[in-house]
């Protein structure tokens, strides 16, 4: 198809058939993206050892610290390529693509370089132990050293998916996933590089995969492509960009922090362990999060694209229908949750001990489960139209606001159990709060509507 009629059709083509053009090949790959990160720390656990999960957690801050960064960026410019796709302004959109291109290399760089000069006492004060130190300390070595590719790699995906190419992003998550999974067992067990290993296979993956994406975007007919001149930077593009980017940075930035406090409160109450069963419950979790995420990305360029182009029926339509498939999603997740805990977590290793504490803080995390989805579709909402205040607010508030004094103040009482409770009660307040403002922003969106409809 035509990449300027596969574009316009964003504003034609039938609300409930472009969501599931979308976001299929989105769930899918992240659905696959999540399943590796399972598979990994399945690899991990199994062939390592119980400590090597714990150490892995460990590394769950880094991971959202440089998501952070790269979510500044690449959500940023994935957002306003679409709204100027709306517009029809295909000469920005590609300058966009080049900005965020230089900005992706640039922070990248500079992230490694910072974090791997301070590595072990950065690790230390995000909760490794003696025990746990060695394994965190190998495993992000490398991913730091690949940190640039995996920047690259996944801004590159969000534009595929905002340039109308759903299914090249899922083709290039799927290889990622599929390599990935191939090249764990290789380097773990026949070359005995132990937690090295996984992380020297993620970083292959994502270079492969990246090299794939290169090739795609070097295509002159592509609206969006590689051409001189778009790599300057803007500094009104970089605002833009950073501005509505600073949501999902603030968010993972934010996570960041959280997840400190979560490893220091688990490590007190329960010890090393305690901190690897997280990692457990944060990987089954994230594998139903991952497919509502897919549900976002395929919301993403529809809303963004409806909203620029002021179709405020269609931009109704799509985030009630993203809600209505989060939220089964989600329910899905709480029943394997609290029917499955013990599988799900002796799936990860075979240490009795580690398996009893992962299976009583899923049961207890994902109690309220069924309310998340809608909480995530509705940030997202706010995020893909370019309302980046009240996207911040949201990101921030379930965090900051509910879910950081609750996780400070329940584990004084309640030990251990009240680091698990601290999520569902801050998930409460959170879904709470973001839907009393997404039904305030509906009704101006109906009112415009009709002024339309009689004008």
């Amino acid at each position: 198809m035509d990449n300027k009629k596969a574009t316009l059709e964003l504003g034609t083509k039938p609300v409930g058939q472009l969501l599931a053009q979308y976001a299929l090949p989105a769930i899918v790959a992240m659905s696959a993206s999540s399943l590796y990160n399972m598979v990994d720390s399945i690899f991990i656990g199994q062939g390592v050892g119980a400590l090597a999960i714990s150490g892995l957690a460990v590394t769950f801050p880094f991971m959202n610290l440089s998501g952070a960064f790269g979510a500044a960026v690449g959500v940023g410019s994935s957002t306003l390529i679409s709204v100027r796709l709306g517009q029809k302004d295909y000469s920005t959109a590609n300058k966009i693509f080049g900005n965020c291109v230089s900005l992706n290399v640039m922070i990248g760089i500079l992230f490694a370089i910072v974090t791997l000069s301070f590595l072990d006492p950065i690790l230390i004060f995000f909760g490794a132990s003696d025990q746990t130190l060695p394994y965190a300390r190998e495993y992000m070595q490398i991913i730091l050293l690949g940190n640039v590719v995996t920047h690259l790699y996944l801004g590159m995906n969000a534009i595929l998916r905002s340039a109308s190419k759903p299914r090249m992003a899922m083709t290039a998550t799927i290889f990622t996933v599929v390599f990935n999974t191939v090249l764990d067992p290789i380097f773990i067990y026949v070359f005995d590089m132990g937690i090295r290993g996984a992380a020297i296979a993620t970083v292959l993956a994502q270079l492969s995969a990246l090299a794939w994406q290169c090739r795609l975007f070097n295509h002159k007919e592509e609206i969006i492509h590689f051409e001189k001149g778009i790599y300057r930077l803007n500094g009104q593009l970089i605002k833009n960009i950073i501005g509505i980017g600073m949501s999902p940075f603030m968010m993972n930035a934010t996570a960041c922090m959280i997840v400190i406090i979560i490893n220091k409160s688990l490590y007190h109450y329960g010890g090393d362990l305690a901190v690897g069963a997280y990692g457990i419950v944060n990987r089954v979790s994230f594998l139903f999060f991952m497919v509502v995420f897919g549900i976002n990305q395929g919301m993403q360029p529809i809303a963004g694209y409806n909203f620029g182009a002021m179709h405020f029926d269609r931009l109704m339509q799509v985030s009630k229908y993203a809600m209505t498939a989060a939220t089964a999603v989600c329910i899905f997740g709480f029943i394997v949750s609290e029917l499955l805990p013990y599988y799900c977590a002796k799936a990860f290793t075979s240490d009795i001990q580690l398996i009893g504490i992962a299976e009583h803080g899923l049961r207890l995390a994902n109690v309220t489960l069924p309310i998340i989805g809608v909480q995530m579709v509705i940030t997202n909402f706010f995020q893909s139209i370019g309302k980046a205040k009240v996207s911040i607010f949201l990101s921030l508030s379930r965090q900051l606001l509910f879910l950081l004094p609750v996780l400070l103040v329940l584990p004084r009482f309640l030990g251990l159990d009240g680091v698990w409770i601290s999520f569902p009660v801050s998930d409460t307040i959170a879904f709470i709060v973001t839907v009393s403002i997404m039904a305030h922003y509906m009704r101006q969106f109906k009112i415009l509507h009709k002024q339309q409809s009689h004008g």
